[in-house]
Protein backbone atom coordinates (compact mmCIF):
# COMPACT_ATOMS: atom_id res chain seq x y z
CA UNK A 1 0.00 0.00 0.00
CA UNK A 2 1.43 3.38 -0.98
CA UNK A 3 1.61 6.04 1.71
CA UNK A 4 0.65 9.50 0.55
CA UNK A 5 1.59 12.48 2.67
CA UNK A 6 -0.41 15.71 2.60
CA UNK A 7 1.39 18.33 0.52
CA UNK A 8 2.53 21.71 1.88
CA UNK A 9 0.09 24.56 1.46
CA UNK A 10 2.53 26.98 -0.16
CA UNK A 11 5.70 27.16 -2.23
CA UNK A 12 8.80 26.17 -0.30
CA UNK A 13 10.26 29.25 1.41
CA UNK A 14 13.04 29.72 3.98
CA UNK A 15 13.62 33.48 4.08
CA UNK A 16 14.88 33.42 7.67
CA UNK A 17 17.74 31.04 6.84
CA UNK A 18 20.41 32.92 4.91
CA UNK A 19 23.41 31.49 3.09
CA UNK A 20 24.63 29.85 -0.10
CA UNK A 21 27.29 27.49 1.25
CA UNK A 22 27.09 23.78 0.48
CA UNK A 23 26.56 23.11 4.19
CA UNK A 24 23.45 25.30 4.45
CA UNK A 25 22.16 24.14 1.05
CA UNK A 26 22.15 20.60 2.42
CA UNK A 27 20.14 21.76 5.44
CA UNK A 28 17.63 23.57 3.21
CA UNK A 29 17.27 20.53 0.99
CA UNK A 30 16.52 18.36 4.01
CA UNK A 31 13.98 20.91 5.27
CA UNK A 32 12.26 20.84 1.88
CA UNK A 33 12.00 17.06 1.95
CA UNK A 34 10.82 16.61 5.52
CA UNK A 35 8.29 19.45 5.30
CA UNK A 36 6.16 17.32 2.99
CA UNK A 37 5.99 14.47 5.53
CA UNK A 38 4.72 14.18 9.08
CA UNK A 39 7.76 12.37 10.44
CA UNK A 40 9.47 13.33 13.69
CA UNK A 41 12.71 15.28 13.17
CA UNK A 42 15.59 15.55 15.64
CA UNK A 43 17.55 18.74 14.97
CA UNK A 44 21.08 18.70 16.38
CA UNK A 45 23.78 21.34 16.50
CA UNK A 46 25.73 23.63 18.78
CA UNK A 47 24.07 26.43 20.72
CA UNK A 48 23.33 29.43 18.54
CA UNK A 49 23.28 27.63 15.18
CA UNK A 50 19.59 28.34 14.53
CA UNK A 51 17.88 25.06 15.41
CA UNK A 52 14.58 26.79 16.22
CA UNK A 53 14.68 28.62 12.87
CA UNK A 54 15.04 25.24 11.17
CA UNK A 55 12.07 23.89 13.13
CA UNK A 56 9.95 26.91 12.16
CA UNK A 57 10.93 26.49 8.51
CA UNK A 58 9.77 22.86 8.61
CA UNK A 59 6.47 23.86 10.20
CA UNK A 60 5.87 26.85 7.92
CA UNK A 61 6.40 24.72 4.81
CA UNK A 62 4.21 21.86 5.99
CA UNK A 63 0.49 21.29 5.58
CA UNK A 64 0.19 22.19 9.28
CA UNK A 65 1.42 25.75 8.66
CA UNK A 66 -2.00 27.32 9.27
CA UNK A 67 -2.09 25.74 12.73
CA UNK A 68 0.07 26.72 15.73
CA UNK A 69 3.66 25.76 16.36
CA UNK A 70 4.13 25.54 20.13
CA UNK A 71 7.68 25.83 21.47
CA UNK A 72 8.70 24.23 24.75
CA UNK A 73 12.21 24.77 26.12
CA UNK A 74 12.74 21.66 28.20
CA UNK A 75 15.89 23.10 29.76
CA UNK A 76 14.32 26.37 30.90
CA UNK A 77 11.34 24.92 32.78
CA UNK A 78 11.95 23.21 36.15
CA UNK A 79 11.45 19.46 35.95
CA UNK A 80 8.57 19.44 38.44
CA UNK A 81 6.63 21.95 36.31
CA UNK A 82 7.48 20.61 32.85
CA UNK A 83 4.92 17.79 32.93
CA UNK A 84 2.15 20.29 33.66
CA UNK A 85 3.43 22.55 30.86
CA UNK A 86 3.39 19.67 28.40
CA UNK A 87 0.15 17.92 29.34
CA UNK A 88 -1.75 20.43 31.47
CA UNK A 89 -3.28 19.80 34.89
CA UNK A 90 -6.63 19.55 36.61
CA UNK A 91 -7.80 21.81 39.41
CA UNK A 92 -6.32 20.72 42.72
CA UNK A 93 -3.72 18.46 41.10
CA UNK A 94 -1.03 20.03 43.28
CA UNK A 95 -0.51 22.98 45.60
CA UNK A 96 -1.27 26.15 43.69
CA UNK A 97 -3.37 24.46 41.00
CA UNK A 98 -6.42 26.64 41.65
CA UNK A 99 -7.91 25.95 38.25
CA UNK A 100 -7.48 23.53 35.37
CA UNK A 101 -4.89 24.40 32.74
CA UNK A 102 -4.52 23.32 29.13
CA UNK A 103 -1.10 21.91 28.30
CA UNK A 104 1.10 22.74 25.32
CA UNK A 105 0.28 19.47 23.54
CA UNK A 106 -3.43 20.33 23.53
CA UNK A 107 -2.70 23.90 22.42
CA UNK A 108 -0.72 22.52 19.48
CA UNK A 109 -3.49 20.19 18.30
CA UNK A 110 -3.39 19.89 14.49
CA UNK A 111 -0.11 21.82 14.54
CA UNK A 112 3.48 21.24 15.61
CA UNK A 113 5.19 20.81 18.98
CA UNK A 114 8.85 21.84 19.12
CA UNK A 115 10.69 20.33 22.08
CA UNK A 116 13.85 22.41 22.41
CA UNK A 117 16.76 21.12 24.53
CA UNK A 118 15.13 17.71 24.74
CA UNK A 119 18.33 16.29 26.20
CA UNK A 120 17.63 18.12 29.47
CA UNK A 121 14.36 16.28 30.15
CA UNK A 122 14.30 14.08 33.26
CA UNK A 123 14.18 10.28 32.75
CA UNK A 124 10.81 10.03 34.56
CA UNK A 125 9.18 12.52 32.23
CA UNK A 126 10.80 10.86 29.23
CA UNK A 127 8.67 7.79 29.93
CA UNK A 128 5.46 9.83 29.89
CA UNK A 129 6.52 11.67 26.75
CA UNK A 130 7.27 8.40 24.97
CA UNK A 131 3.81 7.09 25.83
CA UNK A 132 2.18 10.29 24.57
CA UNK A 133 4.09 10.11 21.29
CA UNK A 134 3.28 6.45 20.77
CA UNK A 135 -0.43 6.70 21.54
CA UNK A 136 -1.01 10.32 20.48
CA UNK A 137 -2.98 10.68 23.70
CA UNK A 138 -2.21 12.78 26.76
CA UNK A 139 -3.44 12.76 30.32
CA UNK A 140 -3.46 15.93 32.40
CA UNK A 141 -1.64 15.93 35.73
CA UNK A 142 -4.18 14.92 38.37
CA UNK A 143 -6.65 13.70 35.75
CA UNK A 144 -7.87 10.29 34.65
CA UNK A 145 -9.35 11.08 31.25
CA UNK A 146 -7.25 10.88 28.10
CA UNK A 147 -7.31 13.41 25.28
CA UNK A 148 -6.42 12.68 21.67
CA UNK A 149 -3.88 15.05 20.13
CA UNK A 150 -3.01 15.40 16.45
CA UNK A 151 0.49 16.85 16.45
CA UNK A 152 3.80 16.67 14.67
CA UNK A 153 6.82 16.54 16.96
CA UNK A 154 10.09 18.31 16.20
CA UNK A 155 12.87 18.28 18.79
CA UNK A 156 16.33 19.76 19.16
CA UNK A 157 19.40 19.37 21.30
CA UNK A 158 23.01 20.50 21.50
CA UNK A 159 23.90 17.39 23.50
CA UNK A 160 25.29 14.07 22.31
CA UNK A 161 22.23 11.91 22.96
CA UNK A 162 24.14 8.74 22.10
CA UNK A 163 26.47 9.52 25.01
CA UNK A 164 23.48 10.33 27.23
CA UNK A 165 21.97 6.94 26.36
CA UNK A 166 25.24 5.23 27.31
CA UNK A 167 25.23 7.14 30.61
CA UNK A 168 21.65 6.12 31.31
CA UNK A 169 20.26 9.67 31.32
CA UNK A 170 18.29 9.43 28.08
CA UNK A 171 15.98 6.62 26.99
CA UNK A 172 17.04 4.79 23.86
CA UNK A 173 13.44 4.04 22.82
CA UNK A 174 12.54 7.74 23.05
CA UNK A 175 15.62 8.64 21.01
CA UNK A 176 14.51 6.38 18.15
CA UNK A 177 10.99 7.78 18.36
CA UNK A 178 12.29 11.36 18.02
CA UNK A 179 15.13 10.64 15.60
CA UNK A 180 13.10 9.32 12.67
CA UNK A 181 14.79 11.93 10.51
CA UNK A 182 18.05 13.45 11.83
CA UNK A 183 18.96 16.97 10.74
CA UNK A 184 22.28 18.50 11.78
CA UNK A 185 22.75 22.27 11.65
CA UNK A 186 26.43 23.15 11.01
CA UNK A 187 28.31 25.65 13.17
CA UNK A 188 29.20 29.00 11.63
CA UNK A 189 32.90 28.09 11.38
CA UNK A 190 31.92 25.29 8.96
CA UNK A 191 30.01 27.69 6.70
CA UNK A 192 32.19 30.78 7.04
CA UNK A 193 31.62 31.63 3.35
CA UNK A 194 28.10 32.67 4.41
CA UNK A 195 29.48 35.39 6.70
CA UNK A 196 28.88 38.41 4.43
CA UNK A 197 25.41 37.16 3.47
CA UNK A 198 24.49 36.74 7.13
CA UNK A 199 25.76 40.21 8.00
CA UNK A 200 23.56 41.69 5.26
CA UNK A 201 20.64 39.55 6.43
CA UNK A 202 20.90 40.79 10.02
CA UNK A 203 21.27 44.39 8.90
CA UNK A 204 18.14 44.02 6.82
CA UNK A 205 16.29 42.84 9.93
CA UNK A 206 17.56 45.89 11.83
CA UNK A 207 16.46 48.24 9.03
CA UNK A 208 12.95 46.78 9.19
CA UNK A 209 12.85 47.44 12.92
CA UNK A 210 14.73 50.75 13.20
CA UNK A 211 13.40 53.64 11.12
CA UNK A 212 16.11 55.41 9.14
CA UNK A 213 18.83 52.84 9.74
CA UNK A 214 21.44 52.90 6.98
CA UNK A 215 23.24 49.64 6.32
CA UNK A 216 26.95 49.68 6.97
CA UNK A 217 29.67 48.32 4.73
CA UNK A 218 32.27 45.96 6.17
CA UNK A 219 35.76 46.48 4.79
CA UNK A 220 37.62 43.56 3.22
CA UNK A 221 40.04 43.55 6.14
CA UNK A 222 37.13 43.43 8.60
CA UNK A 223 35.62 40.44 6.80
CA UNK A 224 39.04 38.78 6.86
CA UNK A 225 39.29 39.27 10.64
CA UNK A 226 35.75 37.99 11.19
CA UNK A 227 36.42 34.99 8.95
CA UNK A 228 39.43 34.04 11.08
CA UNK A 229 37.40 34.07 14.31
CA UNK A 230 36.12 30.74 15.65
CA UNK A 231 32.55 31.93 16.47
CA UNK A 232 31.86 29.82 19.59
CA UNK A 233 28.43 31.46 19.85
CA UNK A 234 27.68 30.74 16.18
CA UNK A 235 24.91 32.62 14.33
CA UNK A 236 23.50 34.10 17.54
CA UNK A 237 26.88 35.62 18.39
CA UNK A 238 27.19 37.12 14.91
CA UNK A 239 23.69 38.59 15.07
CA UNK A 240 24.45 40.18 18.44
CA UNK A 241 27.70 41.58 17.07
CA UNK A 242 25.96 43.13 14.05
CA UNK A 243 23.39 44.66 16.41
CA UNK A 244 26.19 46.07 18.56
CA UNK A 245 28.08 47.53 15.60
CA UNK A 246 24.90 49.08 14.22
CA UNK A 247 24.65 51.13 17.41
CA UNK A 248 28.28 51.82 18.28
CA UNK A 249 29.80 52.51 14.84
CA UNK A 250 28.86 55.99 13.64
CA UNK A 251 30.58 55.81 10.24
CA UNK A 252 29.27 54.03 7.14
CA UNK A 253 32.15 51.54 7.05
CA UNK A 254 33.07 49.02 9.74
CA UNK A 255 36.84 48.61 10.08
CA UNK A 256 38.85 46.21 12.30
CA UNK A 257 39.33 48.72 15.18
CA UNK A 258 35.52 48.82 15.50
CA UNK A 259 35.47 45.11 16.38
CA UNK A 260 35.70 43.79 19.96
CA UNK A 261 39.22 43.09 21.14
CA UNK A 262 38.59 39.38 21.69
CA UNK A 263 37.81 38.92 17.99
CA UNK A 264 40.71 41.00 16.67
CA UNK A 265 43.12 39.39 19.12
CA UNK A 266 42.18 35.84 18.15
CA UNK A 267 42.38 36.65 14.45
CA UNK A 268 45.77 38.31 14.88
CA UNK A 269 47.05 35.36 16.86
CA UNK A 270 45.91 32.86 14.27
CA UNK A 271 47.75 34.86 11.63
CA UNK A 272 50.98 35.66 13.46
CA UNK A 273 51.60 32.52 15.52
CA UNK A 274 51.42 30.09 12.64
CA UNK A 275 54.93 28.97 11.77
CA UNK A 276 54.90 30.73 8.40
CA UNK A 277 53.22 33.82 9.86
CA UNK A 278 55.92 34.29 12.48
CA UNK A 279 58.67 34.35 9.85
CA UNK A 280 56.73 36.33 7.27
CA UNK A 281 55.90 39.11 9.72
CA UNK A 282 59.36 39.11 11.24
CA UNK A 283 58.12 38.90 14.83
CA UNK A 284 60.19 37.17 17.45
CA UNK A 285 59.55 33.99 19.37
CA UNK A 286 58.66 35.76 22.63
CA UNK A 287 56.19 38.13 20.96
CA UNK A 288 54.45 35.25 19.17
CA UNK A 289 54.12 33.32 22.44
CA UNK A 290 52.84 36.40 24.29
CA UNK A 291 50.20 37.10 21.65
CA UNK A 292 49.01 33.52 21.68
CA UNK A 293 48.79 33.49 25.49
CA UNK A 294 46.82 36.73 25.49
CA UNK A 295 44.38 35.37 22.93
CA UNK A 296 43.82 32.20 24.96
CA UNK A 297 43.23 34.18 28.15
CA UNK A 298 40.78 36.63 26.54
CA UNK A 299 38.88 33.77 24.93
CA UNK A 300 38.62 31.87 28.25
CA UNK A 301 37.47 35.02 30.07
CA UNK A 302 34.81 35.75 27.46
CA UNK A 303 33.59 32.16 27.58
CA UNK A 304 33.16 32.33 31.36
CA UNK A 305 31.79 35.91 31.51
CA UNK A 306 35.01 37.03 33.22
CA UNK A 307 34.67 34.72 36.21
CA UNK A 308 38.39 34.27 36.75
CA UNK A 309 38.11 31.03 38.73
CA UNK A 310 36.16 29.40 35.90
CA UNK A 311 38.48 30.83 33.27
CA UNK A 312 41.48 29.45 35.15
CA UNK A 313 39.79 26.06 35.29
CA UNK A 314 39.15 26.20 31.54
CA UNK A 315 42.79 27.08 30.94
CA UNK A 316 43.93 24.43 33.44
CA UNK A 317 46.00 26.92 35.40
CA UNK A 318 46.06 28.34 38.92
CA UNK A 319 43.72 31.30 39.46
CA UNK A 320 46.53 33.36 40.97
CA UNK A 321 48.68 32.76 37.91
CA UNK A 322 45.84 33.86 35.66
CA UNK A 323 45.29 37.07 37.64
CA UNK A 324 49.00 37.88 37.39
CA UNK A 325 49.00 37.36 33.62
CA UNK A 326 45.90 39.54 33.21
CA UNK A 327 47.63 42.39 35.05
CA UNK A 328 50.91 41.92 33.19
CA UNK A 329 49.22 41.91 29.77
CA UNK A 330 46.90 44.84 30.66
CA UNK A 331 43.81 42.81 29.74
CA UNK A 332 40.62 44.70 30.57
CA UNK A 333 37.00 43.64 30.40
CA UNK A 334 34.78 45.30 27.83
CA UNK A 335 31.46 46.73 28.95
CA UNK A 336 29.32 44.00 27.42
CA UNK A 337 29.71 40.30 26.80
CA UNK A 338 30.58 39.08 23.30
CA UNK A 339 27.31 37.19 22.96
CA UNK A 340 24.26 36.11 24.96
Amino acid sequence: MDIKFPTPTSIFCCKEIAGTSDAIKQVLNTIRKVSASDASVLITGESGTGKELVARAIHNNSYRSSEPMVVINCGAIPGELLESELFGHEKGAFTGAHKARTGRFELADKGTVFLDEIGDMSPDLQVKLLRALQERKIERVGGIATTDVNIRVLSATNKDLAASIAQGTFREDLFYRLNVIPLHVPPLRDRIEDLSILIDHFQEKISQRVHGYNKKSFSDETIKVLSSYSWPGNIRELENLVERLSVMVETDIVVPPDLPEYIVCQSSTLDTTSVSGVFQKGIGFNQAVDEYQKSLIIYALDQTHWVKARAAELLKMNRTTLVEKIKKMNIEQEQDFPFL
